[in-house]
């Protein structure tokens, strides 16, 4: 008999936001990095979400529950990520359990947070495209308990640096965004312009 909890809505859609965000990793060499950047604080609040609704049954997750990222992968991710995201890979983390044992704030790194977030997911979804109902709910089982413990806090650092990075006061420009904000805020003395019809909008 099928296991509906292994089908349903709720883990069906954070599978569909862990493939999108898997996916975005394994892209990073074809992609700018304001794409990759404005993709990720999309995605990453949203996968956030969908990982807190996932259930919070405790079962016993085998020993030899299967892992399928290896550190040969792991560190070609880590490494693509460092490299798109330059100086702006590492930033200073202030919500760390060390800091209690620290008087300064404590490096950390972007794109080694993005790979510890991706490399659970992968591992998830490699078990559950296999089918196997009882595996799949071990390995959601886990991801949940590894996102409670560790990845979900990873998730919301990184969070901040990637706000500063897309929105903050050295971020870089989308010339298209910024060409059409400048035509609907431009100023003219031209009473036939186009512009001035709008003023009777508001």
């Amino acid at each position: 008999m099928m296991n509906q909890q292994v089908y349903s809505k709720d883990i069906v859609e954070f599978v569909t936001v862990g493939v999108e965000y898997c996916s975005l990793v394994e892209r990073t060499a074809e992609l700018t990095r304001r794409e990759f950047n404005l993709n990720l604080v999309r995605i990453l609040p949203l996968l956030y979400l969908k990982a807190t609704l996932l259930p919070a049954d405790e079962i016993d997750v085998a020993d030899d529950l299967e892992f399928y990222v290896t550190e040969e992968q792991y560190e070609y991710l880590r490494g693509a990520m460092s490299k798109l995201l330059g100086e702006a890979d590492d930033y200073l983390e202030v919500f760390e359990a060390d800091m209690a044992y620290s008087d300064t704030p404590l490096a950390a790194s972007v794109s080694e947070g993005l790979a510890d977030i991706y490399q659970d997911l992968r591992d998830l979804l490699e078990i559950y495209r296999l089918g196997n109902e009882e595996l799949s709910q071990a390995a959601i089982c886990r991801c949940r308990r590894n996102f409670v413990a560790y990845w979900g806090q990873k998730l919301v650092n990184v969070m901040r640096p990637l706000h500063a990075i897309c929105f903050g006061d050295d971020a870089e420009h989308d010339d298209e965004c910024d060409a059409h904000n400048d035509e609907l805020h431009h100023h003219c003395d031209d009473d036939h312009c186009h512009c001035h019809h709008n003023d009777d909008l508001f």
